[in-house]
């Protein structure tokens, strides 16, 4: 039996971090983790896990030459310029529809990307990714390596974000196809996970089992069996997210 020791400031960091107008980003990430997309776009840095899936899934669908970063990590200070930005050029209603307040963006963890089709010229707030050709394949292969669209129209009461066909956030599998499978945009997951709660029940997906710790103390230690990967995420609220996989 494996026994793991979880502090309450994990709350805070990993894959499914949820970050949004009403939870803010509460520590910022270590810039250790953070690549370069490719050696063609060096300012485009994102996280190491998110680039190599990604690598991925344009890969298996062909589309390394039609589908480009145009948006990865974003300090505190660049975000609040875009936003500063946006108001000026494009007005209030607009930017609160498109761009997220500083601290209020996941483009501050590492885990988001906006891409576009690649165009002469890109729109850097709204790039195109239609519903449509190789953007539509990247939709239909994304969930198998982690990403969901993070923003949507049929969840846009929720988000309180514009529906966004650009943005992708890396959430690890299989989370991406559970939500996918569950119609639940990031919200609505981290909700639903509260129902598995460590010690209790679990969540079980193919080979996998995701369990919920509310972290009301300073310190838990969990115990998992030996046949079982483990990988650990915050969320951001108030709990922690045990994901565990069984060795085959």
């Amino acid at each position: 039996m494996q026994e793991i020791l979880l502090k309450k400031e994990y709350i805070y960091s990993g894959d499914l971090i949820l970050v949004n107008y009403e939870h803010e980003l509460k520590k910022q990430i270590s810039t250790y983790n953070l690549v370069q997309f490719d050696e063609n776009h060096n300012d485009i840095l994102i996280d190491y896990n998110l680039n190599l899936a990604l690598q991925k899934v344009l890969k298996k669908i062909n589309a390394n030459d039609k589908i480009i970063p145009v948006s990865g990590y974003r300090t505190y200070n660049e975000q609040k310029k875009i936003y500063d930005d946006s108001i000026i050029q494009n007005g209030e209603e607009f930017t609160k529809k498109y761009v997220a307040f500083p601290n209020t963006s996941e483009h501050q963890t590492g885990l988001a990307i906006d891409l576009g089709l690649k165009k002469k010229k890109i729109d850097f707030i709204r790039p195109s990714f239609p519903y449509t050709g190789i953007c539509q394949q990247f939709r239909e292969a994304m969930s198998y390596f982690g990403f969901i669209q993070r923003y949507t129209e049929s969840k846009e009461n929720i988000t309180k974000i514009a529906s966004e066909m650009w943005h992708m956030r890396y959430v690890g599998y299989p989370h991406s196809e559970i939500m996918l499978e569950n119609n639940l945009c990031l919200e609505e997951y981290i909700d639903y996970l509260r129902n598995y709660e460590y010690g209790k029940s679990s969540l079980k997906f193919k080979n996998y089992e995701i369990m919920y710790l509310k972290m009301d103390k300073e310190e838990y230690k969990i115990h998992i069996d030996n046949n079982f990967m483990v990988k650990i995420s915050g969320n951001n609220v108030d709990g922690i997210i045990i994901t565990t996989k069984r060795m085959i």
